[in-house]
């Protein structure tokens, strides 16, 4: 009976999650569950669900989506950019469902927004156009804001963005100071000159190299005495000071419902790119404190969570 129950599940439809590091928040992968499951499919019985990770080696992408390909899994899911883009350039016939933060018509993964053509289809939560309201919520909750290092790295297309930044930062009366990261080692040193160059706040913007090193990022603000806003949740609580953006989770639910509608069945470039419409604002109140950053409580009421 083992046996036979063995096999039925090797037949079963594998979709494959694709994420920077080891333990992606489990939130996540439940989102991605019900998706599916809006569908009819249940883990276990009519569909598998594997987590595959790069943990921070983002050189083995290639590497890993080759092996997706060879093993025929029936659907790629993901939430971040450079996966979606590794899995575009490998030109590969299993279909791709993203969560992106860029235009996906403008990083090549799609056609059009109505009919993406292709392969590929999924999910548009802008992150980078957003930069401009996490400024102005920068300048809201850290009073006396002179200037802000945006750390950024220049080898994703969300740098093309920067001049909406600066018009921003203009627009508050901020000096931007642009610092570029292009890997984990570059985090440190990028922050070390923020601090020297008499830096304020830090807003930190959408990248997989800092998602994947988000502790390290807050340890180094918090060292440096910086409050930072960031683009996910997950920076928050894991120590840092705001975050503002998409609500992730509720994107990795439409992951999955579409992941669903093509294994019964949906073509996948028929399927038109999602745009949701959830956003939310969260305070960790332990770091503020620690700052020595009072908050107003008609600013704390505006936050969708306070972390105490």
């Amino acid at each position: 009976m083992a046996i036979e129950a063995a096999s039925a599940q090797e037949r079963l439809p594998i979709v494959a999650f694709v994420t920077p590091g080891q333990h992606p928040p489990a939130r996540y992968l439940n989102a991605i569950r019900r998706g599916l499951l809006e569908n009819g499919f249940v883990e276990g019985e009519s569909v598998v669900i594997e987590h595959h990770h790069f943990d921070r080696r983002f050189d083995r992408l290639p590497e890993l989506v080759l092996d997706l390909t060879l093993r025929r899994v029936a659907v790629i899911c993901t939430i971040t950019n450079a996966v979606a883009m590794a899995v575009s350039r490998a030109r590969t016939d299993v279909p791709l469902v993203f969560a992106v933060g860029l235009d996906p018509v403008l990083m090549g993964l799609v056609m059009a927004f109505d009919r993406p053509g292709g392969n590929a289809t999924g999910v548009f939560a802008p992150v980078t156009a957003l930069d401009p309201k996490r400024l102005e919520l920068l300048v809201e909750f850290v009073p006396e804001l002179r200037s802000v290092a945006a750390l950024l790295n220049p080898a994703n297309p969300n740098a093309a963005a920067l001049a909406d930044l600066r018009a921003a930062a203009h627009r508050f009366g901020l000096e931007l100071l642009v610092l570029q990261v292009r890997d984990a080692q570059e985090i440190d040193a990028a922050l070390a000159d923020a601090r020297l160059r008499n830096a304020s706040a830090v807003l930190v913007t959408s990248d997989a190299i800092f998602e994947a090193h988000r502790e390290r990022l807050f340890q180094a603000t918090a060292r440096d005495g910086l409050p930072a806003i960031y683009p996910w949740r997950e920076y928050v609580e894991a120590g840092g000071f705001l975050s503002y953006g998409n609500d992730l989770t509720d994107a990795a639910r439409l992951v999955g419902r579409y992941a669903g509608r093509i294994l019964r069945g949906d073509k996948t470039g028929d399927l038109p790119i999602e745009q949701p419409t959830k956003f939310e604002l969260v305070v960790n109140l332990r770091t503020a404190h620690a700052l020595g950053l009072a908050i107003p409580p008609t600013l704390l009421a505006r936050a969708d969570e306070v972390i105490e």
